[in-house]
């Protein structure tokens, strides 16, 4: 072949591939422009009527709102949210198959053995984190401690006598680990299928203590039916003013908040995963959304794909080496 002839064939081939590639993306950003053409189904990995149900429907809601089309809320309880999470990994990446993550199905997990048969930075593409909240500390009011302080001495002063309530793998079983590792305690977690009998046992003193989500514990600790000792949060929670930070009562730097966003299959197209992410900032910067959210002590985040791919990335690093010095086995 000669150099004119090979020139000519390159050329030929480079606008053959460009070709190519305009075609792929104008068929692309047409997908993106005409989806969703049917209902949406958003997998919640819970049961219903906990705090991940309720923020997957209030998301469901938003979305269906702003692009017309249902968001069908599916519960997939079970394993500690690992049971829908991977249900939502092996799922199409079409765009009509979404997940609700949240730090125990998306990053305790990774940390657990057995480990979940998926990998969230590998698996999913993360469109944005919503919301972050504290776990708060509370006690029976007839348990010794009035105070966080108080509390710390008590459990010191009797190494391996105070029991407290945990869920496997869950935010506030996470929280109490730290805060054994940070503050040097010895305490018995007695084992809980959800936190729901775990909180109905410390109502009823059967066990003194656990950490609680924010938003369920709040109208026991109005009603004087329990008493909130710290919040795991890096500022104190609007919820409860009064009651300070662990990090400000003598442990710098903790923090251990739940959080939840939204996730969707690896390889759902970027114009609609560009498109899911633009709703739901736009949607949880709305004052009435962040006004009903906030009055339930959740903080607003609203934040971009890559700063949620980001963050889930380092929470599933910070938690795994928790998980590992605490030794925990899954019950």
């Amino acid at each position: 072949m000669t150099l004119i002839s090979k020139r000519t064939f390159l050329a030929g081939c480079a606008l053959a591939l460009a070709g190519v590639l305009a075609n792929i993306m104008a068929a692309a950003h047409a997908q993106g422009d005409t989806w969703p053409a049917k209902p949406v189904r958003m997998i919640v990995p819970f049961p219903a009527g906990g705090t991940s149900d309720i923020m997957g429907r209030l998301i469901a809601e938003q979305l269906g709102k702003a692009l017309k089309q249902p968001f069908i809320v599916e519960n997939k309880g079970g394993a500690g949210g690992t049971i829908g999470s991977e249900q939502a990994a092996k799922a199409p990446a079409d765009g009509y198959t979404l997940l609700l993550s949240g730090i125990g199905s998306n990053a305790i997990a990774h940390g657990m053995t057995p480990k979940p048969n998926y990998d969230s930075s590998r698996d999913f593409i993360q469109i944005s984190q919503l919301i972050a909240g504290p776990n708060v500390l509370v006690v029976n009011p007839a348990f010794p401690a009035k105070t966080f302080k108080e509390f710390v001495d008590y459990v010191k002063a009797n190494p391996g006598k105070v029991n407290y309530g945990v869920t496997n793998a869950s935010s506030g079983h996470l929280a109490m680990e730290l805060l054994k590792q940070t503050a040097g305690l010895n305490m018995v977690g007695i084992p809980y299928r959800g936190g729901g009998p775990a909180l109905t046992d410390v109502l009823a003193n059967q066990i003194p203590t656990m950490f609680v989500n924010q938003d369920a514990v709040l109208p026991y600790v109005k009603a004087g039916k329990l008493r909130a000792l710290a919040v795991t949060s890096a500022q104190r929670n609007a919820l409860f003013p009064d009651v300070p930070t662990v990090a400000e009562s003598g442990y710098p730097g903790f923090s251990a908040v739940s959080w939840v966003g939204l996730s969707a299959p690896k390889g759902t197209p970027k114009p609609i995963v560009d498109k899911l992410e633009a709703e739901m900032m736009k949607a949880f910067r709305q004052p009435d959304v962040r006004t009903k959210l906030e009055a339930n002590g959740f903080v607003v985040v609203a934040s971009s794909s890559q700063d949620y791919a980001r963050f889930v990335q380092s929470e599933t690093v910070r938690w795994g080496k928790v998980i590992k010095e605490a030794g925990i086995k899954p019950e």
